[in-house]
Protein backbone atom coordinates (compact mmCIF):
# COMPACT_ATOMS: atom_id res chain seq x y z
CA UNK A 1 0.00 0.00 0.00
CA UNK A 2 0.95 3.16 -0.92
CA UNK A 3 1.16 6.74 1.39
CA UNK A 4 -1.46 7.68 -1.40
CA UNK A 5 -3.41 4.63 -0.57
CA UNK A 6 -3.19 5.06 2.91
CA UNK A 7 -3.97 8.98 2.94
CA UNK A 8 -7.23 8.37 0.90
CA UNK A 9 -7.99 5.59 2.56
CA UNK A 10 -8.12 7.49 6.19
CA UNK A 11 -9.97 10.27 4.57
CA UNK A 12 -13.02 8.01 2.90
CA UNK A 13 -12.91 5.85 6.44
CA UNK A 14 -13.12 9.23 8.60
CA UNK A 15 -16.05 10.14 6.15
CA UNK A 16 -17.71 6.65 6.22
CA UNK A 17 -17.76 6.69 10.01
CA UNK A 18 -19.43 9.96 9.92
CA UNK A 19 -21.85 9.17 7.21
CA UNK A 20 -22.29 5.83 9.41
CA UNK A 21 -23.52 8.44 12.49
CA UNK A 22 -25.72 10.39 10.07
CA UNK A 23 -27.82 7.15 9.82
CA UNK A 24 -27.50 6.13 13.45
CA UNK A 25 -28.93 9.50 14.02
CA UNK A 26 -31.68 9.36 11.52
CA UNK A 27 -32.33 5.56 12.74
CA UNK A 28 -33.20 7.71 16.54
CA UNK A 29 -35.02 11.07 15.33
CA UNK A 30 -37.47 8.32 13.56
CA UNK A 31 -37.73 6.40 17.04
CA UNK A 32 -39.44 9.44 18.59
CA UNK A 33 -41.98 9.60 15.98
CA UNK A 34 -44.99 8.00 17.44
CA UNK A 35 -46.62 5.17 15.80
CA UNK A 36 -49.98 3.50 16.98
CA UNK A 37 -47.63 1.46 19.78
CA UNK A 38 -46.54 2.44 22.80
CA UNK A 39 -41.69 2.99 23.13
CA UNK A 40 -40.14 4.34 25.60
CA UNK A 41 -37.94 5.82 22.62
CA UNK A 42 -40.78 8.19 21.95
CA UNK A 43 -39.90 9.86 25.70
CA UNK A 44 -36.95 8.96 26.44
CA UNK A 45 -35.21 12.29 24.89
CA UNK A 46 -37.65 14.15 26.46
CA UNK A 47 -35.94 17.07 28.20
CA UNK A 48 -37.36 17.26 31.88
CA UNK A 49 -36.95 20.26 34.53
CA UNK A 50 -35.46 19.10 37.78
CA UNK A 51 -34.53 21.59 40.27
CA UNK A 52 -33.53 23.92 37.84
CA UNK A 53 -31.26 21.90 35.46
CA UNK A 54 -32.67 20.07 31.68
CA UNK A 55 -32.51 16.27 31.93
CA UNK A 56 -33.53 13.03 29.74
CA UNK A 57 -36.65 11.73 30.83
CA UNK A 58 -34.19 8.61 30.96
CA UNK A 59 -32.46 9.64 33.63
CA UNK A 60 -35.24 10.39 35.73
CA UNK A 61 -36.83 7.27 35.60
CA UNK A 62 -37.62 3.20 34.31
CA UNK A 63 -39.99 2.61 31.42
CA UNK A 64 -42.49 -0.16 31.32
CA UNK A 65 -45.05 -1.25 28.35
CA UNK A 66 -47.72 -3.52 29.52
CA UNK A 67 -49.23 -3.60 26.70
CA UNK A 68 -49.11 -1.98 22.80
CA UNK A 69 -50.74 1.25 23.76
CA UNK A 70 -49.47 1.62 27.52
CA UNK A 71 -46.82 3.17 28.73
CA UNK A 72 -45.48 3.23 32.06
CA UNK A 73 -43.13 5.51 33.24
CA UNK A 74 -42.12 4.96 36.98
CA UNK A 75 -39.89 7.89 38.25
CA UNK A 76 -36.52 7.54 40.74
CA UNK A 77 -37.38 10.41 42.85
CA UNK A 78 -41.46 10.45 43.45
CA UNK A 79 -40.89 14.04 43.74
CA UNK A 80 -40.08 14.99 40.13
CA UNK A 81 -43.15 13.10 38.58
CA UNK A 82 -44.99 16.89 38.26
CA UNK A 83 -41.50 17.63 36.47
CA UNK A 84 -42.30 14.89 34.58
CA UNK A 85 -46.38 14.96 33.70
CA UNK A 86 -45.45 18.82 32.60
CA UNK A 87 -42.80 17.61 30.12
CA UNK A 88 -44.99 15.18 28.67
CA UNK A 89 -47.81 17.85 28.47
CA UNK A 90 -45.60 20.08 26.69
CA UNK A 91 -44.32 18.02 24.31
CA UNK A 92 -45.12 17.57 20.89
CA UNK A 93 -46.70 13.68 21.46
CA UNK A 94 -50.50 14.91 22.25
CA UNK A 95 -51.14 12.36 25.29
CA UNK A 96 -52.26 13.34 28.44
CA UNK A 97 -50.36 12.01 31.38
CA UNK A 98 -52.32 10.32 34.29
CA UNK A 99 -50.16 9.57 37.56
CA UNK A 100 -51.19 8.14 40.51
CA UNK A 101 -48.43 9.61 42.65
CA UNK A 102 -46.24 6.69 42.29
CA UNK A 103 -46.60 6.30 38.04
CA UNK A 104 -47.39 8.15 35.24
CA UNK A 105 -49.51 6.16 32.23
CA UNK A 106 -49.21 7.20 28.96
CA UNK A 107 -52.35 5.48 27.31
CA UNK A 108 -51.82 6.24 23.23
CA UNK A 109 -54.79 6.17 21.08
CA UNK A 110 -55.00 4.67 17.89
CA UNK A 111 -53.70 6.92 15.53
CA UNK A 112 -56.21 8.62 12.47
CA UNK A 113 -55.39 8.33 8.95
CA UNK A 114 -55.18 11.60 8.35
CA UNK A 115 -52.41 11.77 11.80
CA UNK A 116 -50.80 9.05 9.89
CA UNK A 117 -50.21 10.57 7.44
CA UNK A 118 -48.77 13.63 8.60
CA UNK A 119 -46.13 11.55 10.81
CA UNK A 120 -45.38 10.01 7.68
CA UNK A 121 -44.63 13.25 6.26
CA UNK A 122 -42.60 14.08 9.32
CA UNK A 123 -40.38 10.98 9.08
CA UNK A 124 -39.92 11.91 5.28
CA UNK A 125 -38.58 15.17 6.25
CA UNK A 126 -36.26 13.86 9.22
CA UNK A 127 -35.03 11.50 6.11
CA UNK A 128 -34.44 14.26 3.84
CA UNK A 129 -32.08 16.42 6.28
CA UNK A 130 -30.22 13.24 6.73
CA UNK A 131 -29.68 13.06 3.61
CA UNK A 132 -28.53 16.29 3.00
CA UNK A 133 -26.06 15.66 6.21
CA UNK A 134 -24.46 12.83 4.04
CA UNK A 135 -23.98 14.98 1.37
CA UNK A 136 -22.61 17.72 3.25
CA UNK A 137 -19.97 15.26 4.80
CA UNK A 138 -19.17 13.96 1.06
CA UNK A 139 -18.32 17.54 0.16
CA UNK A 140 -15.92 17.95 2.94
CA UNK A 141 -14.03 14.46 1.90
CA UNK A 142 -14.48 15.80 -1.66
CA UNK A 143 -12.65 19.27 -0.55
CA UNK A 144 -9.84 17.41 1.43
CA UNK A 145 -8.86 14.80 -1.48
CA UNK A 146 -9.20 17.75 -4.38
CA UNK A 147 -6.92 19.56 -1.30
CA UNK A 148 -4.79 16.39 -1.25
CA UNK A 149 -4.10 16.18 -4.90
CA UNK A 150 -3.62 19.85 -5.33
CA UNK A 151 -0.52 19.55 -2.50
CA UNK A 152 0.70 17.08 -4.17
CA UNK A 153 -0.32 14.28 -1.98
CA UNK A 154 -2.15 12.40 -4.33
CA UNK A 155 -2.34 11.82 -8.40
CA UNK A 156 -5.47 13.24 -10.56
CA UNK A 157 -5.70 9.08 -11.16
CA UNK A 158 -5.72 8.20 -7.54
CA UNK A 159 -8.13 11.57 -7.00
CA UNK A 160 -11.04 9.92 -9.55
CA UNK A 161 -10.70 6.30 -7.95
CA UNK A 162 -11.29 8.15 -4.06
CA UNK A 163 -14.41 9.86 -5.94
CA UNK A 164 -15.73 7.15 -6.93
CA UNK A 165 -15.60 4.71 -3.93
CA UNK A 166 -16.56 8.03 -2.11
CA UNK A 167 -19.97 8.35 -4.34
CA UNK A 168 -20.55 4.65 -3.75
CA UNK A 169 -20.02 4.77 0.08
CA UNK A 170 -22.56 8.20 -0.10
CA UNK A 171 -25.22 5.63 -2.12
CA UNK A 172 -24.50 3.23 0.37
CA UNK A 173 -25.47 5.15 3.18
CA UNK A 174 -28.29 6.91 1.42
CA UNK A 175 -29.82 3.80 0.86
CA UNK A 176 -29.51 2.92 4.29
CA UNK A 177 -32.09 5.78 5.54
CA UNK A 178 -34.13 5.47 2.66
CA UNK A 179 -34.57 2.09 3.75
CA UNK A 180 -35.36 3.17 7.54
CA UNK A 181 -38.13 5.64 5.81
CA UNK A 182 -39.63 2.84 4.14
CA UNK A 183 -39.74 0.46 7.44
CA UNK A 184 -41.36 3.73 9.44
CA UNK A 185 -43.98 4.26 6.68
CA UNK A 186 -44.77 0.79 6.73
CA UNK A 187 -44.88 1.19 10.51
CA UNK A 188 -47.01 4.19 10.59
CA UNK A 189 -50.00 2.85 8.00
CA UNK A 190 -49.99 -0.12 9.51
CA UNK A 191 -53.74 0.01 11.10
Amino acid sequence: MTDDDSLIGAALEVSRERMAKAVVHARSEFATVRTGRASPALVEKLRVDYYGTEVPLQQLAGFNVPDARMLVITPYDKGSIKSIEKAIQNSDLGINPSNDGQVIRLGFPALTEERRKELVKVVKHKAEEARVAVRNLRRAARHELEAMEKDGDISMDDLERAEKELDKVVHDHVADIDRLVLQKEQELLEV
